[in-house]
């Protein structure tokens, strides 16, 4: 069941993670001062989490039911 699958798209810089977004949570969160200033920016902007959104449903739940699909077949 991919009911709790969980899409993170992390942005790096210099081995250090700035912002975050979490399907979970459902919005940005940021690990540094320009990251925090970000993740309060776009998370009210509607259009980008609504980018997110599309890419938890249509990349991650659409390849996690192919993995889960072959990994049961086996």
């Amino acid at each position: 069941d991919l009911h709790g699958i969980e899409y993170i798209d992390s942005y790096v810089f210099n081995k250090v993670e700035h912002i975050r977004f979490n399907s979970t949570v459902g919005g940005y969160v940021g690990y540094t001062e320009h990251g925090v200033k970000n993740a309060e920016a776009w998370n009210s902007d509607a259009g980008i989490l609504g980018q997110e959104q599309a890419q938890l449903e249509s990349y991650c739940k659409h390849n996690a039911d192919i993995d889960y699909s072959a990994i049961l077949d086996k």
